[in-house]
Protein backbone atom coordinates (compact mmCIF):
# COMPACT_ATOMS: atom_id res chain seq x y z
CA UNK A 1 0.00 0.00 0.00
CA UNK A 2 1.09 3.58 -0.44
CA UNK A 3 0.27 6.97 1.93
CA UNK A 4 0.57 10.09 0.95
CA UNK A 5 0.70 11.83 4.64
CA UNK A 6 0.82 15.61 5.85
CA UNK A 7 -1.20 16.60 2.70
CA UNK A 8 -4.22 19.48 1.69
CA UNK A 9 -6.12 17.24 -0.12
CA UNK A 10 -8.79 18.76 -2.75
CA UNK A 11 -11.43 15.87 -3.21
CA UNK A 12 -13.64 18.23 -5.45
CA UNK A 13 -16.60 16.33 -4.41
CA UNK A 14 -16.38 16.54 -0.87
CA UNK A 15 -14.78 19.57 -0.28
CA UNK A 16 -11.00 20.40 1.01
CA UNK A 17 -9.25 18.09 4.00
CA UNK A 18 -6.29 19.86 5.93
CA UNK A 19 -3.05 17.85 6.70
CA UNK A 20 -4.99 14.85 5.33
CA UNK A 21 -3.88 11.61 4.46
CA UNK A 22 -4.88 9.27 1.52
CA UNK A 23 -3.92 5.27 1.56
CA UNK A 24 -3.79 3.67 -1.78
CA UNK A 25 -4.19 -0.26 -2.46
CA UNK A 26 -4.07 -2.18 -5.29
CA UNK A 27 -4.81 0.96 -7.54
CA UNK A 28 -8.08 2.18 -5.99
CA UNK A 29 -8.18 4.76 -3.28
CA UNK A 30 -8.75 2.85 -0.02
CA UNK A 31 -8.83 5.24 2.72
CA UNK A 32 -9.22 8.81 2.87
CA UNK A 33 -9.17 11.63 5.58
CA UNK A 34 -7.53 13.07 9.08
CA UNK A 35 -5.29 11.18 11.47
CA UNK A 36 -5.38 7.63 9.53
CA UNK A 37 -3.19 5.10 10.78
CA UNK A 38 0.05 4.58 7.66
CA UNK A 39 1.46 1.90 9.96
CA UNK A 40 1.04 -0.72 7.30
CA UNK A 41 1.82 1.24 4.19
CA UNK A 42 5.21 -0.04 1.92
CA UNK A 43 5.82 3.57 0.91
CA UNK A 44 4.59 6.82 2.72
CA UNK A 45 5.18 10.22 0.51
CA UNK A 46 5.13 13.10 3.17
CA UNK A 47 3.58 15.70 1.31
CA UNK A 48 4.59 18.39 3.28
CA UNK A 49 1.92 20.24 3.51
CA UNK A 50 1.90 20.46 -0.52
CA UNK A 51 -1.87 20.11 -2.10
CA UNK A 52 -3.03 16.77 -3.86
CA UNK A 53 -5.76 16.98 -6.11
CA UNK A 54 -7.47 14.02 -8.78
CA UNK A 55 -5.42 13.85 -11.92
CA UNK A 56 -6.50 16.59 -14.25
CA UNK A 57 -8.59 15.11 -17.26
CA UNK A 58 -8.81 16.09 -20.79
CA UNK A 59 -12.38 15.70 -22.21
CA UNK A 60 -11.29 15.85 -25.61
CA UNK A 61 -8.33 15.58 -27.22
CA UNK A 62 -6.45 14.06 -30.56
CA UNK A 63 -3.53 12.65 -28.30
CA UNK A 64 -1.90 9.66 -30.19
CA UNK A 65 -4.23 10.68 -33.41
CA UNK A 66 -2.13 13.70 -34.11
CA UNK A 67 0.98 13.38 -33.04
CA UNK A 68 3.57 15.89 -31.76
CA UNK A 69 6.32 16.88 -34.24
CA UNK A 70 5.29 14.08 -37.16
CA UNK A 71 3.26 15.87 -39.70
CA UNK A 72 1.33 13.86 -42.45
CA UNK A 73 2.54 10.19 -41.15
CA UNK A 74 1.21 11.09 -37.93
CA UNK A 75 -1.96 12.83 -38.03
CA UNK A 76 -4.79 9.98 -38.19
CA UNK A 77 -7.39 12.18 -36.88
CA UNK A 78 -9.98 12.74 -39.88
CA UNK A 79 -10.62 10.10 -42.43
CA UNK A 80 -11.75 12.59 -45.34
CA UNK A 81 -12.94 10.03 -47.73
CA UNK A 82 -16.46 10.43 -46.62
CA UNK A 83 -18.70 12.73 -44.78
CA UNK A 84 -20.14 9.91 -42.63
CA UNK A 85 -17.40 7.31 -40.92
CA UNK A 86 -18.97 5.99 -38.09
CA UNK A 87 -17.17 2.62 -38.66
CA UNK A 88 -13.81 4.14 -37.66
CA UNK A 89 -12.88 4.12 -34.09
CA UNK A 90 -10.05 6.06 -32.66
CA UNK A 91 -8.86 3.13 -30.81
CA UNK A 92 -7.45 1.69 -33.55
CA UNK A 93 -5.29 5.04 -35.08
CA UNK A 94 -3.71 5.73 -31.46
CA UNK A 95 0.27 6.05 -30.78
CA UNK A 96 0.73 5.31 -26.94
CA UNK A 97 4.09 6.59 -28.07
CA UNK A 98 3.06 10.45 -28.98
CA UNK A 99 5.43 12.30 -26.70
CA UNK A 100 2.27 14.14 -25.67
CA UNK A 101 1.28 11.86 -23.62
CA UNK A 102 4.77 12.10 -21.49
CA UNK A 103 3.93 15.66 -21.37
CA UNK A 104 0.88 15.00 -20.15
CA UNK A 105 2.35 13.13 -17.21
CA UNK A 106 4.08 16.19 -16.49
CA UNK A 107 1.70 18.20 -16.43
CA UNK A 108 -0.53 16.31 -13.90
CA UNK A 109 -3.08 14.95 -16.95
CA UNK A 110 -3.63 11.18 -15.81
CA UNK A 111 -6.83 10.51 -18.49
CA UNK A 112 -7.93 11.66 -21.79
CA UNK A 113 -10.78 11.63 -24.51
CA UNK A 114 -9.59 11.08 -27.47
CA UNK A 115 -11.84 11.75 -30.35
CA UNK A 116 -12.19 11.83 -34.29
CA UNK A 117 -11.59 15.17 -35.47
CA UNK A 118 -14.28 17.12 -37.12
CA UNK A 119 -13.84 16.98 -40.83
CA UNK A 120 -16.97 14.57 -41.02
CA UNK A 121 -20.40 14.82 -40.67
CA UNK A 122 -19.77 11.10 -38.51
CA UNK A 123 -16.29 10.83 -37.80
CA UNK A 124 -16.56 7.50 -35.74
CA UNK A 125 -16.16 6.60 -32.43
CA UNK A 126 -13.81 8.36 -29.34
CA UNK A 127 -12.56 6.55 -26.27
CA UNK A 128 -11.55 7.35 -22.65
CA UNK A 129 -7.59 6.26 -21.56
CA UNK A 130 -5.08 6.43 -18.78
CA UNK A 131 -1.84 8.27 -20.30
CA UNK A 132 0.31 5.40 -19.66
CA UNK A 133 2.22 2.18 -20.99
CA UNK A 134 2.98 1.27 -24.60
CA UNK A 135 -0.03 -0.35 -25.45
CA UNK A 136 -3.47 1.37 -26.12
CA UNK A 137 -5.87 -1.57 -25.24
CA UNK A 138 -4.20 -2.06 -21.89
CA UNK A 139 -4.45 2.05 -21.35
CA UNK A 140 -8.76 2.26 -21.77
CA UNK A 141 -11.35 3.40 -19.12
CA UNK A 142 -13.99 3.39 -21.21
CA UNK A 143 -14.45 2.73 -25.18
CA UNK A 144 -16.88 3.71 -26.84
CA UNK A 145 -17.84 7.10 -24.73
CA UNK A 146 -19.96 8.31 -28.11
CA UNK A 147 -20.17 9.14 -31.66
CA UNK A 148 -18.04 12.16 -32.74
CA UNK A 149 -19.90 14.10 -35.36
CA UNK A 150 -19.50 18.05 -36.66
CA UNK A 151 -21.18 20.69 -38.09
CA UNK A 152 -20.32 24.29 -39.06
CA UNK A 153 -17.28 24.94 -41.11
CA UNK A 154 -15.08 21.94 -40.92
CA UNK A 155 -17.25 19.75 -42.75
CA UNK A 156 -18.96 21.97 -45.56
CA UNK A 157 -15.48 23.05 -46.31
CA UNK A 158 -13.93 19.68 -46.49
CA UNK A 159 -16.44 19.02 -49.32
CA UNK A 160 -17.54 22.14 -50.38
CA UNK A 161 -13.71 22.57 -51.92
CA UNK A 162 -13.94 19.04 -53.58
CA UNK A 163 -17.27 20.02 -55.07
CA UNK A 164 -19.19 17.53 -53.07
CA UNK A 165 -21.44 17.88 -50.40
CA UNK A 166 -21.92 18.81 -47.46
CA UNK A 167 -21.30 22.31 -49.04
CA UNK A 168 -23.59 24.04 -46.88
CA UNK A 169 -24.89 24.23 -43.27
CA UNK A 170 -28.26 22.94 -45.05
CA UNK A 171 -26.21 20.01 -46.08
CA UNK A 172 -24.69 19.06 -42.71
CA UNK A 173 -27.89 19.22 -41.42
CA UNK A 174 -29.48 16.94 -43.92
CA UNK A 175 -26.89 13.89 -44.15
CA UNK A 176 -26.73 13.71 -40.43
CA UNK A 177 -30.72 13.43 -39.82
CA UNK A 178 -30.52 11.04 -43.15
CA UNK A 179 -27.74 8.84 -41.33
CA UNK A 180 -30.02 8.63 -37.97
CA UNK A 181 -33.47 7.91 -39.47
CA UNK A 182 -31.99 5.40 -41.71
CA UNK A 183 -30.21 3.57 -38.89
CA UNK A 184 -33.67 3.88 -36.63
CA UNK A 185 -35.13 1.78 -39.57
CA UNK A 186 -32.67 -0.35 -39.26
CA UNK A 187 -33.20 -0.59 -36.00
CA UNK A 188 -37.10 -1.48 -36.28
CA UNK A 189 -35.96 -4.33 -39.12
CA UNK A 190 -33.60 -5.77 -37.26
CA UNK A 191 -36.43 -6.28 -34.81
CA UNK A 192 -38.98 -7.56 -36.99
CA UNK A 193 -36.21 -9.74 -38.79
CA UNK A 194 -35.15 -11.77 -35.11
CA UNK A 195 -38.84 -12.16 -35.11
CA UNK A 196 -38.46 -14.63 -37.83
CA UNK A 197 -40.70 -12.13 -39.84
CA UNK A 198 -38.44 -11.08 -42.95
CA UNK A 199 -34.62 -11.19 -44.06
CA UNK A 200 -32.43 -8.13 -43.07
CA UNK A 201 -29.88 -6.91 -45.68
CA UNK A 202 -26.69 -5.92 -43.68
CA UNK A 203 -26.23 -2.23 -43.34
CA UNK A 204 -23.05 -1.66 -41.65
CA UNK A 205 -22.93 2.26 -41.29
CA UNK A 206 -26.32 1.99 -39.48
CA UNK A 207 -25.88 -0.77 -37.83
CA UNK A 208 -22.41 1.45 -36.24
CA UNK A 209 -25.14 3.57 -35.49
CA UNK A 210 -26.96 1.83 -33.66
CA UNK A 211 -25.23 2.09 -30.11
CA UNK A 212 -26.69 5.61 -30.76
CA UNK A 213 -30.91 5.22 -31.41
CA UNK A 214 -30.13 2.68 -28.66
CA UNK A 215 -29.17 5.45 -26.40
CA UNK A 216 -26.21 3.23 -25.54
CA UNK A 217 -23.98 6.01 -26.27
CA UNK A 218 -24.30 10.03 -27.35
CA UNK A 219 -23.10 11.86 -29.99
CA UNK A 220 -20.28 14.17 -28.93
CA UNK A 221 -21.04 17.21 -31.44
CA UNK A 222 -18.56 19.48 -32.71
CA UNK A 223 -20.63 23.03 -32.78
CA UNK A 224 -18.93 26.59 -32.20
CA UNK A 225 -21.93 28.61 -33.34
CA UNK A 226 -24.88 29.67 -31.91
CA UNK A 227 -26.94 28.32 -35.01
CA UNK A 228 -25.29 25.02 -35.28
CA UNK A 229 -25.50 24.76 -31.27
CA UNK A 230 -29.23 25.10 -32.47
CA UNK A 231 -29.25 22.59 -35.15
CA UNK A 232 -27.58 19.75 -33.17
CA UNK A 233 -29.80 20.31 -30.33
CA UNK A 234 -32.63 20.17 -32.57
CA UNK A 235 -32.15 17.60 -34.45
CA UNK A 236 -30.91 15.25 -31.61
CA UNK A 237 -34.05 15.90 -29.76
CA UNK A 238 -36.43 15.04 -33.27
CA UNK A 239 -34.34 11.31 -33.31
CA UNK A 240 -34.57 11.50 -29.27
CA UNK A 241 -30.60 10.46 -28.68
CA UNK A 242 -28.29 11.09 -25.95
CA UNK A 243 -25.76 13.60 -26.69
CA UNK A 244 -22.99 16.41 -25.50
CA UNK A 245 -21.43 19.26 -27.17
CA UNK A 246 -17.92 20.29 -27.67
CA UNK A 247 -16.51 23.58 -27.89
CA UNK A 248 -19.71 26.02 -28.43
CA UNK A 249 -18.00 28.97 -28.60
CA UNK A 250 -21.20 31.00 -29.07
CA UNK A 251 -23.05 29.16 -25.86
CA UNK A 252 -23.23 32.60 -23.83
CA UNK A 253 -25.74 34.00 -26.71
CA UNK A 254 -28.04 30.54 -26.16
CA UNK A 255 -27.70 29.51 -22.80
CA UNK A 256 -31.07 30.07 -21.47
CA UNK A 257 -31.95 27.15 -24.10
CA UNK A 258 -28.71 25.17 -23.26
CA UNK A 259 -30.10 25.80 -19.51
CA UNK A 260 -33.07 24.06 -20.27
CA UNK A 261 -31.66 21.12 -22.24
CA UNK A 262 -29.58 20.41 -19.21
CA UNK A 263 -26.94 19.99 -21.80
CA UNK A 264 -23.39 19.04 -20.85
CA UNK A 265 -20.49 21.11 -22.84
CA UNK A 266 -16.98 20.98 -22.62
CA UNK A 267 -15.78 24.60 -23.56
CA UNK A 268 -12.85 25.80 -25.38
CA UNK A 269 -10.12 25.65 -26.46
CA UNK A 270 -10.71 29.16 -25.08
CA UNK A 271 -6.77 30.15 -25.38
CA UNK A 272 -6.60 29.53 -29.70
CA UNK A 273 -7.10 32.97 -31.48
CA UNK A 274 -9.73 33.31 -33.74
CA UNK A 275 -8.67 30.73 -36.55
CA UNK A 276 -11.97 31.27 -37.86
CA UNK A 277 -15.10 32.93 -38.52
CA UNK A 278 -17.54 30.67 -36.35
CA UNK A 279 -14.67 30.90 -33.30
CA UNK A 280 -13.50 34.14 -34.13
CA UNK A 281 -14.98 35.43 -30.84
CA UNK A 282 -14.15 32.78 -29.16
CA UNK A 283 -12.87 33.96 -25.02
CA UNK A 284 -14.14 33.08 -21.39
CA UNK A 285 -17.56 34.70 -21.46
CA UNK A 286 -19.18 31.21 -22.05
CA UNK A 287 -17.38 29.85 -19.60
CA UNK A 288 -18.60 32.49 -16.83
CA UNK A 289 -22.05 32.51 -18.02
CA UNK A 290 -22.19 29.22 -17.83
CA UNK A 291 -20.80 28.51 -14.19
CA UNK A 292 -23.80 31.32 -13.02
CA UNK A 293 -26.35 29.65 -14.74
CA UNK A 294 -25.64 26.41 -13.43
CA UNK A 295 -24.84 24.89 -16.79
CA UNK A 296 -23.08 21.79 -16.73
CA UNK A 297 -19.68 22.13 -18.44
CA UNK A 298 -15.64 21.03 -18.51
CA UNK A 299 -12.71 22.93 -20.39
CA UNK A 300 -10.85 21.14 -23.41
CA UNK A 301 -8.08 22.59 -24.79
CA UNK A 302 -8.99 20.29 -28.16
CA UNK A 303 -5.31 19.15 -27.91
CA UNK A 304 -3.16 19.90 -30.25
CA UNK A 305 -4.71 22.64 -31.39
CA UNK A 306 -3.48 23.92 -27.99
CA UNK A 307 -1.09 22.11 -25.97
CA UNK A 308 -2.99 20.08 -23.71
CA UNK A 309 -0.27 21.26 -21.00
CA UNK A 310 -2.34 24.61 -21.08
CA UNK A 311 -5.27 23.01 -19.91
CA UNK A 312 -4.76 23.87 -16.71
CA UNK A 313 -3.76 27.48 -17.21
CA UNK A 314 -7.09 27.57 -18.71
CA UNK A 315 -8.43 27.21 -15.35
CA UNK A 316 -6.19 29.83 -13.88
CA UNK A 317 -7.07 32.47 -16.40
CA UNK A 318 -10.86 31.57 -15.73
CA UNK A 319 -10.25 32.65 -12.41
CA UNK A 320 -9.17 35.96 -13.75
CA UNK A 321 -12.39 36.38 -15.28
CA UNK A 322 -14.46 36.11 -12.30
CA UNK A 323 -14.39 32.10 -11.64
CA UNK A 324 -14.47 30.38 -8.59
CA UNK A 325 -11.28 28.28 -7.90
CA UNK A 326 -13.32 25.67 -6.60
CA UNK A 327 -15.34 25.05 -10.02
CA UNK A 328 -12.18 26.09 -12.35
CA UNK A 329 -10.44 23.25 -10.75
CA UNK A 330 -13.77 21.08 -10.93
CA UNK A 331 -13.64 22.35 -14.75
CA UNK A 332 -10.47 19.90 -15.74
CA UNK A 333 -11.36 17.04 -13.16
CA UNK A 334 -14.34 15.80 -12.12
CA UNK A 335 -16.69 17.82 -14.74
CA UNK A 336 -14.39 16.43 -17.64
CA UNK A 337 -14.53 12.71 -16.52
CA UNK A 338 -18.78 13.67 -16.55
CA UNK A 339 -18.46 14.87 -19.88
CA UNK A 340 -17.24 11.71 -21.48
CA UNK A 341 -18.54 9.05 -18.66
CA UNK A 342 -16.27 7.93 -16.31
CA UNK A 343 -16.93 10.13 -13.55
CA UNK A 344 -17.22 6.67 -11.53
CA UNK A 345 -13.91 5.90 -11.84
CA UNK A 346 -12.39 9.30 -12.21
CA UNK A 347 -12.29 12.91 -11.65
CA UNK A 348 -12.43 13.00 -7.28
CA UNK A 349 -10.81 11.54 -4.23
CA UNK A 350 -12.82 9.39 -2.86
CA UNK A 351 -13.03 5.56 -1.67
CA UNK A 352 -12.90 3.09 -4.50
CA UNK A 353 -12.27 5.58 -7.68
CA UNK A 354 -9.09 4.91 -9.29
CA UNK A 355 -5.99 6.52 -7.70
CA UNK A 356 -5.24 8.91 -10.08
CA UNK A 357 -3.98 12.06 -8.30
CA UNK A 358 -1.23 14.84 -8.42
CA UNK A 359 0.90 16.42 -5.37
CA UNK A 360 1.42 20.02 -6.66
CA UNK A 361 4.35 22.16 -5.49
CA UNK A 362 2.20 24.73 -4.81
CA UNK A 363 -1.85 25.38 -5.38
CA UNK A 364 -2.67 23.84 -8.94
CA UNK A 365 -4.06 26.98 -10.16
CA UNK A 366 -1.26 29.58 -9.71
CA UNK A 367 0.74 29.96 -13.03
CA UNK A 368 4.21 29.40 -11.20
CA UNK A 369 2.86 25.41 -9.72
CA UNK A 370 4.20 22.25 -11.34
CA UNK A 371 3.33 18.68 -10.84
CA UNK A 372 6.07 17.49 -8.59
CA UNK A 373 4.50 13.77 -8.60
CA UNK A 374 1.79 12.57 -10.81
CA UNK A 375 0.13 9.09 -10.02
CA UNK A 376 -2.02 6.57 -12.41
CA UNK A 377 -3.62 3.67 -10.71
CA UNK A 378 -1.62 3.91 -7.88
CA UNK A 379 1.98 3.81 -9.52
CA UNK A 380 4.14 6.61 -9.68
CA UNK A 381 4.62 7.71 -13.79
CA UNK A 382 6.21 10.99 -12.79
CA UNK A 383 8.57 12.90 -10.32
CA UNK A 384 9.82 16.19 -11.21
CA UNK A 385 13.46 16.72 -10.66
CA UNK A 386 14.84 18.85 -7.55
CA UNK A 387 11.12 19.34 -6.31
Amino acid sequence: MLAIKNARLETISNGTIENGTIIIKDGKIFEIGKDIDVSDCDKIIDARGRTVTPGIVEAHSHVGLSESGNGWEGNDTNEGTDPLTPLCRARDGINMRDQAFDNFRKSGITCVGVVPGSGNIIGGTGLALKCKGEIVDEAVVKDPIGMKVALGENPKSNYGNKKKSPATRMANASILREALIKAKQYSEKQAQASDGNQTLERDKQSEALLPVIKKEIPLLIHCHRHDDIVTAIRICNESDIKYVLEHVTDGYLIKDLLKKQNTHCSVGPTLHYGSKVENRDRDFRTAIYFEREEIPFCFTTDHPVVDGRNLILTASIAIQWGMKEENALRAITLGSAEHIGIDDRVGSLEIGKDADLVIWSDTPLEFTSFADITIIDGTIVYEREGR
